[in-house]
């Protein structure tokens, strides 16, 4: 089985963009990500980077064009540069469009060089405030300093950086603008996220939950902003913006949904296949992985996955901020 084929779901919507987490481990613990004291997999139960590779490299037979690499944090994988290394050979086939990751850019730093060489060319960086003391707070120890440093690291090794900033009530109102004038002047996109409710993080989501309508409300209060039609293969809807030239973007899982269009995937760092955020069910593709040397098990497992695709997710926050899902964000990146 190759080609396109066997990733078009029920709902004729086509996927060709795998979120692939290669760990769920992070050094940080933001307050709308992961509890305090979190229990991860233990170490054993991930895909070794071979088998990563295996089953990233059989998504794009069937079709994937854009991979990214997620966590947890996934600069914190030992070994990470050589699995993007040994995947880079797709891009250079033609088989891959786009070969990027997602990072909280703590190690960004000292990985820059070596994903520019390697054929990444962009990278998304959260960052959800550029308050050094309130960034030590929000995740739980982390200093803005580090990710500061990555952020001018990855410039000067030419690769293209969109920050992600969650929208936290009481918090982003109060920087958006000093966000959308220090991303833009940096030559960055910058797109606000709705916090998801995913698993028992500790604190009630009721208290976080910042509807985006509300924020672009404040946004356009200093900054005028025109809607255009770019995509750049994720859900965000952007917004140009006349003051600076940059563009803002816009993900609302919870106030508008998406799913519609929906062309995603992802698996988790232990070989499950989850496609859709919101919802849990699963397929197991480490059984097939390893069950044989080839790879016929595993693309009938992904195109059986495919076709279980379900039209969309049903993201609510429930009084007291219980989770929709309990499935905590560091397991998939998000």
């Amino acid at each position: 089985m190759s080609g396109g084929c066997a990733l078009i779901d029920t709902f004729g919507r086509r996927v060709s963009y795998l979120r692939l987490s290669v760990t769920d481990r992070c050094d940080l613990r933001c307050v709308y990500c992961m509890a305090e004291d979190m229990v991860f997999v233990p170490r054993a139960e991930l895909l070794s980077l071979e088998e990563l590779d295996r089953l990233a490299s059989a998504f794009i037979t069937l079709g994937v064009t854009t991979l990214r690499l997620t966590g947890g944090e996934p600069l914190v994988r030992r070994g990470i540069m050589d699995l993007v290394a040994g995947l880079s050979r797709h891009l250079r086939a033609g088989r891959l469009r786009d070969l990027t990751l997602t990072t909280n850019g703590t190690q960004l730093a000292r990985h820059a060089d070596d994903l520019a060489r390697a054929g990444v060319r962009r990278v998304n960086v959260s960052l959800d405030t550029l308050d050094p003391v309130r960034y030590r707070v929000l995740t739980r120890g982390g200093a803005l300093g580090t990710v500061m440093e990555g952020l001018r690291a990855a410039a000067e090794a030419g690769l293209r950086v969109k920050l992600n900033a969650v929208a936290l009530r009481g918090i982003t109102e109060g920087e958006v603008h000093d966000l959308i004038a220090f991303a833009h002047r940096q030559g960055m996109d910058l797109t606000f996220i709705e916090t998801m409710p995913l698993g028992d993080v500790g604190v009630d989501r009721t208290d976080q939950y910042l509807p985006l309508d509300r924020l672009r409300r404040e946004i356009e209060t200093r900054w005028s902003l025109a809607d255009t039609a770019d995509r750049t293969g994720g859900p965000a809807r952007y917004a140009r913006v006349a003051e600076t030239g940059g563009r803002i973007g816009f993900i609302t899982p919870l106030s508008h949904s998406f799913c519609e269009g929906c062309n995603r995937v992802r698996v988790s760092a232990t070989g499950v296949l989850y496609t859709c955020l919101g919802q849990e069910e699963r397929v197991d593709l480490r059984a097939p992985l390893r069950g044989s040397e080839g790879d016929a098990a595993l693309h009938a497992a992904i195109a059986a996955g495919i076709l279980a695709k379900p039209r969309g997710h049903d993201f609510r926050i429930d009084a007291g901020g219980r989770p929709a899902v309990a499935r905590p964000m560091s397991a998939l990146g998000g």
